[in-house]
């Protein structure tokens, strides 16, 4: 037996330096917010891990497999259900709760007893429980439990397999205390104590992280969890859920294609200083539409009624009979008709596999004993059912097992977890939208659905939320100055300061425009559709937008050229640029191309063309949006095109960003992403991106985009790609600005996309390589880091009061909330830079992990604001710094780094593959990137 291992008390106790640091910059505002005062338990939490086996079991053999794959969550919570309702209620009294996977909490000690096998080892609540469950509305069978202990025995019935069997597995881990507060060190702090009586010391208190008197640990993670879990206990029996959201049928919309909306609530158990906060939010689910199969299926290609259309002897065309199993795969079904013994299939759900390529009367199968049958001949003769539609297709489900759609239903509330169809998501945004008033009353009307005062979960473990009816919190926030923006020299207003996150380009020059040399016009669109007068007019259109902000060279009559949209893309664009060469001696330095509806591969392949094979800056516009365009569109076009071709459309007036603009401190800013396929698609990659500017102003910017190991959140490339953007930074300075001092002294790292659980990780794997980046560039000193991670994907929201709002009902742009719903121990806040639109704006949440350069919360944050201004694509004030901004639109842009006659699918749609195919796949993707042209790597393509 190895010794036991000891750990410096240093090691686990909190250090009182940390401390939550506010801004006082901006103008007051009283806004509420959706969280609702929770007061946490007293008493003390157990907290059991959970472990789901199958019991494969005959009449006479059970052997247990642990599951390939994780069982589903909803599958999970029945099992449990079924446990301390059915099998040992005795047990579970009061009931325990459970997230669905691994987490089980009770609110007192389980007595386990006799009914299983009790071992205890290294700390007095190690204990083990393993019993068998058959879930009775999964199958018609029963597990038998003799009185006392003992093993259970199966009722099988003759001939028959026996049931499917679950056998869990309880181990008590850990007690939660939220009101203990432990000594903050050993009396000596030169002793190490040994594991044995370390317990006391790693159950960090709930009570003492919320005064910020510790650390976010695990211990301190995993009282929360706790917390969230009872709270999302009931609503998970009773209704569809998905993570942290469930679903009702109150309020729903079919929106077509299969799919019908329901309105959700999430719910999440927030720590803020001093208390537990529940932050309540409305949700979409988007569900499979209930009723009948072939309706359903009918109803995703919008074909109502016109069953032939599923009929392969009728022309159903095999490319959408798979799109079609696509969409179906996984689905839970019910059937109709009855077996032998005259029993129908219930509740008993059955879950698609995969559609027949054939209808029921062509589709055979073979049978036990010799030859084959068809399936409507099948049915006919054991169920005596003539197919009313035997011509079309039938589901495959996971047994092998052929069934005919027409005897299928959908049972209401299942959950499509894949990407909506583009075509739905206006549907889907109307549905989701809601003014902020609006949405306010939505949320407090949720608390009558959450109902927690008649949860028996929420009332067994001591909690309580908003016990005195006070309704949504009331806090503090401030309105953060705009900063001054500075146009180039012609402009009629030199600089201008944004009013409600927006200005115009109305009488100004870029600030450093760009020059065109040579330019040409290829159409992609039908002739009759954008005919040559629709051409000139967009010329004319755009050469005006250009002179009136200052760029120069475009000519008044550029080659025209109508291409072919399905032929070769690539072709047809060099074809235009070397008959442009044989004309001018040069190859152009701008191509526009007219783009139809629908024209995805179209514009990859420009983009590839442009972006990856020649260098040359394209600018792609759909027809139907510049056909008789106002003069609005070209200037919007004019943002994107003079940063493609270099040029600098506006810059932070240096009183406003004095941190960046000081020349005794170069300073880069980064933005930093990693983008993951869909869920299902196996053998896909991810796919990361850098971004950093490379002028003293802030405003030009640089990208490198890597593919990595699927599903991977922490850039493996980091170091290699914050090389390229520090190299191209000192270049620029050294080259173009002529700057003596050319290294970068201070990093600012903004990182997209990174949940609360891997903030530790990202300082651990993420920071040693940006610092490693600067070693092997010879950077020395060694520049000063901070690291903040921008959160999107949250659901707080701010309503101001009337008097206080803009526009829209939304809080004015600049509104900054650092207190009272941030964190207890860590600084952060949230800060809305954008004027609203339609609907309820979302604040950024700003994590700060590392801050070397020592920051004022008003510096910080006053600099974030100011970051918002500089996006290259527009006159608003976006919601995130541009940095993160541009890095999430290189993520998305990744698949134009391979060449579109490549056969790879970057389809969002689900894919299903073994591990090995998955890996022979993740290869092709490696090897099948192309990096940037060079002379791409140095403009803002991108924009």
């Amino acid at each position: 037996m190895p010794p036991k291992q000891y750990i410096p008390v240093t090691a686990l106790c909190w250090s009182s330096h940390q401390y939550h640091r506010f801004g006082s910059a901006g103008k007051p505002i009283r806004v509420k917010t959706n969280h609702f005062v929770a007061e946490i338990p007293t008493a003390v939490i157990s907290h059991y891990d959970v472990i789901l086996l199958i019991a494969s079991t005959d009449a006479s053999v059970t052997v247990i497999l642990p599951s390939e794959k994780a069982l589903p969550a909803r599958l999970n919570v029945e099992i449990i259900t079924t446990l301390q309702t059915k099998i040992a209620p005795q047990v579970f009294t009061p009931r325990a709760v459970y997230d669905g996977r691994k987490n089980l909490f009770a609110a007192r000690e389980l007595p386990f007893g006799q009914m299983g096998e009790v071992r205890m080892h290294l700390a007095p609540w190690s204990i083990n429980w393993t019993t068998d469950v058959i879930v009775p509305s999964l199958k018609s069978h029963f597990l038998a439990r003799p009185e006392g202990p003992g093993p259970a025995t199966l009722s099988v019935p003759s001939g028959g397999k026996g049931p499917k069997v679950y056998r869990v597995r309880l181990q008590k881990v850990a007690e939660i205390n939220p009101e203990f507060v432990p000594p903050l060190c050993l009396p000596d702090a030169t002793q190490s104590p040994n594991l044995d009586s370390l317990e006391s010391i790693f159950t960090r208190t709930l009570s003492r992280f919320l005064a910020g008197k510790q650390s976010h640990d695990n211990s301190v993670l995993t009282a929360i969890t706790a917390l969230n879990v009872v709270i999302r206990m009931e609503p998970t029996i009773k209704w569809p859920f998905n993570v942290r959201s469930f679903f009702t049928d109150r309020e729903t919309k079919d929106i077509g294609a299969g799919l019908v909306l329901w309105r959700g609530y999430f719910q999440s158990a927030r720590p803020a200083l001093g208390r537990m906060l529940i932050n309540i939010d409305i949700s979409t689910g988007t569900m499979f539409k209930p009723g009948p199969l072939i309706e359903v299926c009918l109803d995703f290609f919008g074909f109502p009624g016109q069953t032939k259309r599923l009929q392969p002897r009728h022309g159903f065309p095999d490319r959408e009979r798979l799109r079609l199993s696509r969409f179906l795969a996984g689905l839970r079904v019910t059937t109709r008709h009855a077996d032998p013994s005259g029993r129908t299939s219930g509740g008993l759900p059955r879950v698609i596999k995969k559609l027949s390529d054939k209808g029921a009367q062509d589709m055979r199968f073979a049978l036990r004993e010799g030859g084959s049958k068809t399936v409507a001949a099948y049915f006919k003769e054991t169920y005596n059912i003539t197919l009313q539609f035997p011509d079309i297709i039938c589901i495959e489900v996971g047994s092998g097992a052929l069934i005919p759609i027409e005897l299928c239903d959908v049972p209401p509330g299942q959950i499509m977890r894949r990407q909506v169809p583009p075509e739905k998501t206006k549907e889907v945004l109307e549905f989701a939208t809601k003014k902020p008033s609006d949405r306010l009353q939505s949320i407090v009307n949720g608390l009558q659905v959450l109902s927690y005062g008649q949860s028996e979960y929420v009332r067994q473990f001591g909690m309580t939320v908003d016990r005195d009816g006070a309704g949504p919190l009331e806090i503090s926030g401030r309105v953060l100055p705009a900063p001054t923006l500075k146009y180039g020299a012609g402009s009629r207003e030199a600089s201008i300061v944004p009013r409600d996150g927006a200005w115009n380009m109305v009488g100004k020059k870029f600030f450093q425009p760009c020059t065109i040399v040579g330019w040409c016009v290829v159409i992609f669109e039908r002739q009759q559709r954008f005919p040559e007068q629709a051409c000139q007019d967009m010329i004319q259109g755009l050469i005006r937008s250009t002179q009136e902000v200052g760029i120069q060279g475009l000519d008044a009559q550029p080659l025209i050229r109508y291409e072919n949209g399905q032929g070769d893309i690539t072709g047809a664009m060099r074809a235009v640029g070397m008959q442009f060469h044989s004309v001018k001696k040069a190859f152009p330095s701008l191509m526009v191309v007219i783009l139809p509806e629908s024209a995805t591969d179209i514009y990859t392949a420009v983009k590839h063309f442009g972006d990856i094979q020649t260098g040359v800056a394209t600018q792609c516009l759909k027809s139907s949006k510049c056909f008789r365009a106002k003069p609005q569109y070209y200037a919007n076009v004019c943002l994107k095109i003079n940063v493609k071709l270099g040029g600098i459309n506006t810059v932070p007036d240096p009183r406003s960003v004095p941190f960046l603009t000081d020349p005794a401190n170069p300073t880069v800013v980064m933005g930093a992403d990693v983008i993951h396929p869909a869920p299902g698609s196996d053998g896909r990659p991810s796919f990361t991106s850098v971004v950093g500017n490379v002028d003293s102003d802030t405003s030009k910017y640089i990208a490198t985009t890597h593919v990595q190991t699927s599903r991977q959140e922490m850039i493996e490339d980091l170091e290699e790609m914050t090389t390229f953007i520090l190299s191209k930074y000192i270049g620029y300075r050294k080259q173009r600005e002529k700057k003596p001092n050319f290294n970068p002294k201070r990093i600012i790292f903004y990182r997209d996309g990174v949940s609360e659980g891997q903030f530790r990780t990202v300082l651990e794997t993420e920071v040693p390589r940006i610092k490693a980046a600067c070693q092997k560039l010879g950077i020395n000193p060694m520049p000063k880091i901070t690291v903040i991670v921008v959160g999107k994907r949250h659901h707080v929201r701010f309503f101001p009061h009337p008097n206080q709002a803009d526009r829209s009902g939304n809080c004015p742009a600049g509104t900054v909330i650092d207190r009272e719903v941030t964190n207890p121990a860590e600084f952060d806040f949230y800060l809305q830079s954008h004027g609203g639109l339609l609907g309820t704006s979302r604040p950024a949440h700003y994590n700060v992990l590392l801050d070397e350069n020592q920051f004022q919360p008003d510096g910080l944050q006053q600099l974030s604001f100011a970051l918002c201004h500089v996006y290259a694509r527009s006159t608003r004030s976006v919601s995130i710094p541009a940095p993160v901004y541009y890095a999430d639109i290189v993520c998305a842009r990744a698949k134009n780094h391979y060449d579109p006659k490549q056969s790879l699918e970057f389809s969002e749609e689900a894919s299903q593959i073994s591990g090995h195919q998955a890996a022979v796949s993740l290869d092709k993707f490696r090897v099948g990137f192309k990096p940037l042209h060079n002379i791409t790597q140095l403009t803002m393509y991108f924009s």
